[in-house]
């Protein structure tokens, strides 16, 4: 992920209680992720919470797409 996305992106336990959030907001990356999937728009999404950039919802798929390439499947055979 590039460097400059990951400055964007907070995981702290105090905030949200450790969710990945956009960095200095209580805005959850889960949140924006959620929107977009259901039609919102990223002029949407930055009317709708008025700190947020189009970087930062680019760093929130950045961090997804990340978060997924790193992730574990375990497949179970059926015998």
């Amino acid at each position: 992920m590039p460097e400059i996305f990951l400055e964007r992106i907070e995981v702290n336990p105090a905030v949200m209680l450790g969710k990945p959030v956009i960095k200095g907001t209580r805005i959850p990356v889960e949140l924006l992720l959620r929107k977009l999937s259901e039609g919102a728009t990223d002029a949407d999404l930055m009317d709708a919470y008025p700190r947020l950039k189009q970087i930062d919802i680019h760093a929130a798929l950045a961090y997804a797409a990340s978060a997924l390439a790193h992730e574990t499947i375990v497949l179970q055979t059926v015998a």
